[in-house]
């Protein structure tokens, strides 16, 4: 029988200490290479927490602003935050977009390709609700290539026998993928970039508390024993030292795409 846990978001603090952080260093990067004009009408495909969304309604200065996710705990948490008050944020599916043709001057997919049980039609559906010229875009954490933040800890509790939680599109992260998916909707003057970043935890205890917060970590955890669980912290204090100043540095690496519709 298979146990591996799936992955569920609903706790939208939690994720933003996980991954909302994370979210926004990368999705910096993202828009200064993106370089888009102010004033579009943008769309947030998975906006989740509304990390992203918050930074495209701070810096993007869009027009309108909308994002979809299926977590409506997710979308409760972002639709606290007082910058996306005017957002419209709703509940839906990236392979079925609740919008018309030509709705919107640029999607974007951040760190949820890989999540999309089918790509290719996530990326079809953002191409349609794009209008002529606007961007399709997206970025994704490197799965195969251990761009995860966290890539080094599945690997440890892989080899205490835990069953890690893995996103159902993995290799949609691959930038050879990426690619060939935005060649395939039809999109033009395709580029693409890595983006890498790296964050500091005050220390070991901050690390270790933020992981356990993580959904995926979290589900997985639960596949070990009390001894495993007690041997994955030591392992993970050695394979984490602290710098000069007690705290822990971690790099991740993303792939980012657009293209033009």
């Amino acid at each position: 029988m298979n146990t591996t846990p799936t992955i569920q978001f609903t706790d939208g603090a939690a994720y933003e200490r996980y991954m909302g952080i994370w979210s926004r260093m990368v999705g910096a990067q993202f828009l200064h290479w993106l370089s888009a004009v102010d004033g579009m009408r943008w769309l947030d495909v998975g906006c989740g927490n509304g990390a992203f969304t918050e930074m495209l309604a701070q810096h993007g200065a869009p027009s309108t602003l909308a994002g979809i996710d299926p977590s409506a705990e997710q979308l409760a948490f972002a639709r606290t935050l007082p910058s996306l008050a005017g957002a419209d944020l709703r509940a839906g599916d990236a392979m079925a977009l609740p919008f018309a043709d030509n709705s919107f001057d640029a999607a974007v997919m951040p760190l949820v390709i890989f999540f999309v049980p089918e790509p290719r039609r996530g990326v079809t559906e953002m191409a349609r609700v794009v209008a002529p010229g606007g961007l399709v875009t997206a970025y994704a954490w490197d799965m195969p290539g251990g761009g995860f933040p966290y890539a080094a800890l599945q690997a440890e509790m892989r080899a205490l026998g835990a069953q890690v939680a893995m996103p159902p599109s993995a290799d949609a992260s691959r930038m050879e993928i990426l690619q060939e998916l935005w060649r395939d909707a039809g999109l033009a003057e395709i580029q693409s970039r890595e983006i890498t970043v790296h964050r500091s935890f005050a220390n070991f205890d901050d690390y270790w508390t933020t992981i356990l917060g993580g959904p995926s970590v979290a589900a997985s955890m639960t596949t070990l024993t009390e001894e495993a669980r007690a041997a994955l912290k030591t392992r993970m204090q050695e394979l984490l030292p602290p710098n000069t100043k007690g705290e822990i540095v971690i790099s991740a690496k993303a792939n980012a795409i657009s293209g033009d519709g």
